[in-house]
């Protein structure tokens, strides 16, 4: 039996797109929680906990979008036919965070505030319209062969709407955490109080979401909750709430101060809610009628472009893990930016 390149570029992507909103999550969660910060001395150290770093988690959201060009044309091609609208809104928000990033710090005292609420507008309208996009592709597009059937506004319907609440939350979550890891004092204290209602609002729209998927899409309840997948799949539902039951005992501490635990119960709730996803519609691309095989450029061409991927994503693994290495540790207040 040969290798099923098809399968391996699933994953590639599956992981790719993954590391994207692990990464970048937690630096858009970082916007929406300014209005919660007026001080500009604390808005400075929170942008001093991703200011190494930041830059450089797109390039997992470069990656899951070119191997979806190279691996899956066919799918490329009805996904972004179906949601150009909200994606070119997240793109927007993204330069508008990007740019607010850099020039924030170099603007006049009177002009920050400008930024400030470039940096709020570009996350608010990037985390919004990823959820969007995720929500109306989850609830199926419309095909017909191998092309878009749909209108340019099929995605504004209540469970794409309610997507891109939820991962706004889920951002904001991360962010949130992220910041109790990274800081300490007056700011480490607020987010710990921050981060407490939008971990039970996370919780709240992981149950809407895991009511209404199986309620909307037989096929989702037959994957479910049907012997024996209902005992195999089992574990996802529990360690959801045992990672959140961790997350609200570790903020809720009052003998020591909540460091890493958060961000990591926070980071495992991600992984769970994207993989529950992913066990939902496979072994769909293009929900709920193309598979991947469907999907699939031949195998030649995933072949080739499969063995250059090979070789960087190694390099990528790697440099991502060094630079979060080397700027380990709390940000101090008066932390400079370069």
């Amino acid at each position: 039996m040969g290798i099923d390149t098809t399968v391996i570029w699933a994953v590639i992507i599956f992981f790719a797109v993954f590391m994207y909103v692990l990464l970048d999550g937690f630096d858009l969660g970082i916007g929406m929680l300014f209005p919660f910060t007026p001080k500009k001395r604390d808005r400075d150290t929170m942008m001093n906990t991703v200011a190494p770093v930041w830059d450089g988690n797109e390039t997992w959201l470069v990656l899951g979008g070119e191997g979806l060009l190279a691996a899956f044309p066919v799918a490329y091609a009805i996904i972004l036919s179906g949601l150009y609208l909200p994606l070119i809104f997240m793109l927007i928000g993204l330069v508008f965070r990007g740019v607010a990033f850099e020039f924030r710090f170099k603007a006049k005292e009177h002009e920050r505030h400008w930024w400030d609420k470039a940096f709020i507008g570009g996350s608010v309208v990037a985390s919004f319209f990823q959820g969007v996009s995720l929500g109306a592709f989850l609830d199926g597009i419309a095909v017909s062969g191998r092309s878009y059937a749909g209108g340019p506004l099929d995605w504004i319907a209540p469970f794409p709407l309610l997507a891109g609440v939820g991962v706004m939350i889920a951002y904001t979550l991360l962010g949130a955490t992220w910041l109790v890891m990274k800081t300490e004092g007056e700011l480490h204290a607020r987010m710990v109080q921050v981060a407490r209602p939008f971990a039970l609002m996370l919780l709240a729209a992981i149950v809407i979401v895991s009511i209404w998927t199986p309620l909307r899409d037989p096929a989702v309840a037959d994957r479910w909750f049907t012997f024996p997948n209902i005992v195999f799949l089992a574990p996802v539902p529990v360690l959801v709430l045992v990672f959140m039951t961790l997350l609200l005992r570790s903020l809720g501490r009052k003998d020591r101060e909540p460091h890493r635990l958060p961000f990591v119960a926070a980071l495992a709730l991600i992984f769970l809610g994207y993989s529950g996803m992913a066990i939902s519609i496979w072994p769909h691309i293009v929900p709920p009628a193309i598979t991947i095989w469907e999907a699939a450029s031949p195998p030649a061409s995933q072949g080739f472009a499969l063995v250059g991927t090979l070789f960087i994503l190694p390099i990528i693994l790697m440099y991502t893990a060094w630079s979060y290495w080397v700027f380990r540790g709390k940000v101090k207040a008066d932390a400079g930016y370069h």
